[in-house]
């Protein structure tokens, strides 16, 4: 509630709609009396575990190539998750006889960290995502409200100590205090959540990246422990990785729509998409990217004012000479 009260969310006003039925989960489905969580690893099966995290952070230093965070990189989680959740549930059911569930991922007024974090998945890390010894941070997080009372799993002790990388490295001091996020600042919200203008104080901060952020993840020495997915659903799609931002810029709406299908990219759309890459590639201009003021200038008389706008502060990032 002091979150919401600071204004945090920004435009999530889904935050706020549903009062205390996001801490009681009784309240949000009546008869639940225990919540089963789950997680996932999400890090594609091909990542080179020994340096992933150098990998990842050296895509910064090319200014031409876009960056989508390594969860949206293949299959909408959503879908994974619930499936394999479902599954879960009917293997109970054959265990115990019917009973009163339902599964949830991302996917409504659920407090899933604390949650998640209050059962042993893990602890709230200063970036507030969950934290474990043994997995780092790269996995997805789902529940199961049931209406049986099951043996509560005890939480586990934090172990962050005085280490503030996150909060250090975040490009926009989003972690604006240790386990306090204010998402108007978060490139992952401004890229994803965020509808209109990006902030102008902030665009020079985004760097190339077009679709969330993995910094705080990045430099987190935990993570030197995440786990690959048993799963080919979260392997990278082509053209998501190592791609150039002026041939993402280059899709259509058509081309969008086909690349993205069945991935959480698609609920931004194509103006937001075009948005984000505007920015980026302003941000590759200043940088002396070659061919970064020709990929705008295709875009200059879009219809969308709100893609002109960022198209136009783009250009206007070319260092003088």
């Amino acid at each position: 509630m002091q979150w919401l009260a600071h204004g945090f969310h920004g435009e999530m006003k889904y935050m706020a709609t549903h009062g205390t039925r996001r801490a009681r989960p009784a309240e949000l489905v009546p008869g639940t009396v225990s919540v089963i969580t789950a997680r996932m690893d999400y890090l594609p099966r091909d990542t080179p575990l020994d340096d992933w995290q150098t990998v990842e952070f050296d895509r910064l230093a090319r200014p031409g190539e876009a960056i989508v965070s390594v969860y949206a990189r293949g299959r909408d989680y959503h879908k994974v998750l619930r499936a394999r959740l479902a599954r879960l549930a009917e293997r109970i059911a054959e265990e115990v006889g019917p009973f009163g569930h339902r599964a949830f991922t991302d996917s409504a007024p659920v407090l899933e960290a604390e949650l998640a974090s209050r059962s042993g998945q893990g602890w709230r890390g200063k970036h507030t995502l969950v934290l474990d010894r043994s997995a780092g941070s790269m996995f997805f997080l789902g529940e199961i409200y049931v209406d049986m009372a099951l043996p509560e799993s005890e939480p586990v002790t934090a172990h962050c100590g005085s280490c503030s990388a996150c909060i250090d490295v975040c490009p926009t001091k989003a972690i604006v205090a240790p386990y306090r996020l204010d998402a108007r600042r978060c490139i992952s919200y401004l890229t994803i959540e965020h509808g209109g203008p990006i902030p102008l104080e902030l665009r020079p901060l985004m760097g190339n990246r077009i679709y969330g952020c993995d910094d705080c993840q990045l430099i987190c020495p935990w993570n030197k422990f995440a786990k690959k997915s048993a799963l080919p659903d979260f392997d990278a799609r082509e053209g998501l990785t190592g791609q150039a931002l002026a041939a993402l810029f280059a899709w259509s709406e058509e081309d969008f729509l086909r690349f993205t299908e069945g991935s959480p990219i698609r609920r931004i759309g194509h103006e937001r998409w075009l948005r984000n890459i505007a920015v980026a590639l302003g941000n590759a201009l200043r940088a002396g990217e070659s061919g970064a003021a020709e990929a705008l200038a295709t875009r200059a008389s879009h219809p969308s004012e709100l893609v002109r706008e960022h198209v136009a502060w783009a250009l206007a990032q070319r260092p003088e000479r």
